[in-house]
This record gives structure tokens, sequence and C-alpha cells, in this order.
């Protein structure tokens, strides 16, 4: 008997971690607890950006974009997955999973885009640095971002589409505790050739793409930075890079793990361990990557907070 299309009555289930309701309470404590550090850490960077005059700069403008596009690349997911481990229940509905796959690829490849602008930006710093402030100018910032915003919304936007022209029969069970492309797309009971030409395509481009302008633009600040005479010199510029150069590799190192795991395993609990580095784990600790390792972040954090103690004390007195 050939698979009857569902599409439109369908509901996708979630299977997230664990199939023993003892854990439960604790994947909830845990995830909530992730969820609100991320929550409060990026807006916390987000506030000690805009309340500092002295990081009115690219680096701190593109970096509180970053920030900002972290708290939503959270609240896309968790919030969902926290109300289905309270209630019991795996399911999501087909709108709200293709809802919540636009979001995840549009965020994911805004980060990515983001993370590319700040390469480009650190490069200009320590390679041209007597035409920073022209070349870096607040237009041109703007426009980057601009960019990357409209980028990543015409990718998702472009595999959204792709998937509403399958159909959906049963067996629909998605080894994640998110609606992820590559696992909705591959319980099409349709043909998913040309889904699979698009994902490999897109990826190799906006995926590859970066990742070549990153690379390059590091080749190009470690040649610069190996013509400095001086190791005080060497250390205050490559120090600039630090904290961009780990969340780099926090990001495309967790990202590459999803995939791998992906593509080694069926194993639904190995794949959403995976997926919670990469979607969880990289936004929660990009805010203390930069806090911990820059100067003028902990300086306005202080400021912030030692402002907020103060009008606690006179509204007290």
């Amino acid at each position: 008997m050939d698979p009857q299309n569902l599409t439109g009555t369908i509901q996708f289930l979630l299977l997230q971690f664990s199939e023993e309701a003892a854990l439960e309470p604790f994947l909830f404590g845990l995830f909530l607890s992730m969820y609100l550090i991320t929550v409060l850490g990026n807006l916390l960077l987000i506030v000690a950006v805009i309340s500092d005059p002295r990081l009115h700069t690219p680096m701190y403008f593109f970096l509180s974009n970053l920030s900002f596009v972290d708290i939503c690349f959270t609240s896309n997911t968790i919030p969902k997955m926290l109300y289905n481990i309270q209630t019991q229940s795996k399911a999501i509905s087909y709108e709200g999973c293709l809802t919540q796959m636009y979001f995840s690829i549009f965020l994911a490849g805004l980060d990515n885009s983001l993370l590319t602008v700040m390469a480009y930006d650190r490069y200009v710093a320590i390679c041209h640095p007597l035409h920073y402030t022209v070349i870096m100018n607040p237009r041109l910032c703007v426009l980057l971002v601009l960019a990357c915003w409209g980028v990543s919304s015409l990718h998702s936007l472009m595999h959204s589409l792709m998937v509403l022209r399958l159909s959906f029969c049963s067996n629909l069970e998605i080894p994640h505790f998110l609606c992820e492309l590559n696992e909705v797309v591959h319980l099409a009971c349709s043909d998913t050739f040309l889904n699979d030409v698009v994902i490999y395509s897109s990826a190799g481009v906006l995926g590859g793409g970066p990742l070549t302008g990153i690379l390059y633009s590091y080749s190009k600040i470690i040649s610069s930075i190996r013509r400095i005479s001086s190791s005080q010199g060497k250390y205050k510029a490559f120090s600039t890079c630090v904290s961009h150069l780990s969340v780099v590799c926090l990001f495309y190192g967790t990202g590459l793990c999803v995939y791998l795991s992906s593509a080694s395993t069926q194993k639904s609990q190995s794949i959403a361990v995976s997926s919670v580095m990469y979607t969880v784990v990289t936004p929660m600790l990009n805010p203390f990557i930069y806090s911990l390792r820059n100067k003028d972040i902990k300086g306005a954090l202080r400021i912030l907070t030692g402002k907020n103690m103060m009008k606690a004390k006179s509204s007290e007195v």
C-alpha cells in the first residue's frame, strides 16, 4: 500500500534526549539555567556596549549584534523544549516545525555572517591601522550588518520554500530537540533530490565562503603581526583577536560536530547532545569569552554594576 500523504494535518515528534522520565526534572532545570544565563549574559553585554561611549566602535557594534542574535537563537528552540519536557509531550505542529526551522537557519546563518564581518574588522584594524576609521565608518558598518540580515533571510526563505513543496506521510520522528533542516527533509515521502542539491550547494557557498574569508583575514593578520618588531606590540595586536578567534573556533567546531554525528550515527541521543553544543552552549559562552578576555568590556561592566548599586542605595535612603 502506498503511504498516504498527511501533509497539513501531521505533527512531528522531537525525540529530545532521554526516554527516562526520571531525568526530565534534571534536564528541565539544566536547560532553564543555561537559557537564563545565555539571555542575561548577552543582554548585559549589549547594555554595557550601549551605555559606555568608549565602546561605540565597529568591533563592539558587531559584537552587540552577535549577542542579540544569540539571544534569539536560543529563544527559538529552548522554550519549546522546556514546554515539551514540562508537559511530557514530544509533538510539534507542521507549521510550528517549519517556523522553527526557518528561524534556526536564519539565525545560524546570521551568526556565521557576523563572525565573518568581525574578522574583516580585525583585519582592517591590524593590517591597515592608519586607515581604520576611514574604512570602517559607521555607514559601512550598518551596511555590512544589513547585508548579513538580508542574505541570511533569503537563504532561510529559500530552504523553507523548498520544504513546503515536499509531502510527508508517517514515521515523523526527529532525533533532535529542534526541527533541523536535513532531518525534516529526509522524513518526506516525496523525492528530495532537489532539496539535497540546494542544501549542499548553499552549505558550500554560504558556509564555506565565510569560513574562507575568516581564514584569509587571519592569514593576513598573522603575517602583519609577525612583521611587528617588539614582542609587546605583537602581544597587543594578537590580544585584540583572541576573543573573536575563540568564538569562531567554538562556532565552527560545535557546528561540525553536529553534522559529523548526524552522518556517522543514527542514535537520536548522540545527535541531540551534539546539537546542544551548537545551539545552546556556544551562545551561552560567547559573552563570557568576550568579557573575560577584554579589559574594555570588564571596565564597562564594572561601571554599569556600580551605577546600579548606587541607584539601589539611593532608593533605600
